[in-house]
């Protein structure tokens, strides 16, 4: 065996142990916590690695609250926190804003906060800072049947007591636009409500839509009001081309009834001209019995005849020709 590469195998290899002694026993991170006056020890930072903690962001979370007077974290709170799924450092830069700002956030409201999938340092900022919150166009109908689409920015702030099971913004937008529509819907006429726009913020902000949710409500300010159709007017509209079509229909109908009515007068008719062909065929069988028995003579055919002949001149006389004669 060559030996003359055991000297670069034993450096590698105490190297390695360095490194490996380093990551499980983080002295620098040790040192930077003394000097920043957190007392946490070596064998803890060790034991971290162990518990697949990671000692970095520990130690400077650790540093952070101490360095902002939040003394009363411990190192088994924030590693719990760590454990259960939170973000530790999100929930110490809450409680230092919270701190500096007077906010009332204690550790375990912030860990439950941050557990229940809010950003609790995002609500804090929001608890100093208000949000402004715009509405989508709402659209609604006064009384009148005229269309207004109105849009509104809501100033909303976190309210950090409701943060936990607290709405969130769906919520207060689907209220707001409620309260618009419910209040565009109680004006006389379009006119007023474009007269007076702040009287929709002010009774929708009486109704108390923050009731529930996790913000509080500071104002309710009317952007913007567009007019939109004439709903009345297309509602009298349609009413009128539906009653329409029904007097169509009836109206149909019946003559409907009427031409089914004259071709039943007309078979009748039919029928009975049949029947009276069929009767007139058995006149001459009857003249010519009568003939044969003796009841009916010559002279009483001819006078008969000649009476038929008069009353056929007097219909033809009495039938219009059409216009005056010309001579």
């Amino acid at each position: 065996m060559d030996v003359s590469f055991l000297p670069a195998i034993l450096l590698g290899a105490a190297i390695l142990l360095l490194i490996i002694f380093f990551y499980y026993v983080p002295f620098l991170m040790w040192i930077s916590a003394k000097v920043s006056g957190v007392n946490i020890s070596l064998i803890q930072l060790f034991l971290m690695r162990i518990r697949k903690v990671p000692p970095g962001v520990i130690t400077r979370a650790m540093i952070e609250a101490h360095k902002a007077g939040l003394k009363s974290l411990t190192r088994d709170e924030l590693e719990a926190h760590y454990l259960a799924g939170g973000h530790v450092e999100r929930v110490v830069h809450a409680l230092v804003s919270a701190s500096k700002a007077n906010i009332d956030l204690s550790f375990q409201m912030s860990t439950a906060i941050d557990l229940a999938g809010r950003d609790v340092f995002q609500a804090v900022q929001m608890s100093v800072n208000p949000k402004v919150i715009d509405t989508p166009p709402v659209t609604a109908v006064a009384k009148d049947g005229i269309q207004l689409i109105a849009k509104a920015r809501v100033t909303v702030r976190a309210n950090i007591k409701q943060l936990v099971g607290g709405a969130g913004e769906e919520t207060i937008l689907a209220r707001v636009g409620e309260g618009i529509v419910s209040s565009i819907g109680s004006s006389e006429n379009h006119k007023s409500v474009l007269e007076n726009p702040d009287s929709i913020s002010k009774l929708v902000l009486r109704k108390g839509l923050d009731a529930g949710t996790a913000f509080e409500i500071l104002s309710i300010d009317i952007a913007d009001i567009d007019i939109g159709k004439n709903i009345g007017a297309t509602l009298q509209m349609d009413q009128a081309q539906a009653d329409k079509n029904i007097a169509q229909a009836k109206a149909e109908e019946r003559r409907a009834m009427a031409v089914a009515l004259e071709q039943e007068m007309k078979a009748k008719a039919q029928e009975a001209r049949a029947k009276v062909i069929e009767a007139e065929a058995e006149v001459p069988k009857a003249m010519a019995d009568a003939f044969r028995e003796g009841n009916l003579g010559i002279m009483d055919y001819y006078r008969m005849k000649n009476i038929e002949a008069d009353t056929s001149m007097r219909e033809t006389i009495a039938k219009p020709t059409g216009g005056p004669s010309k001579v």
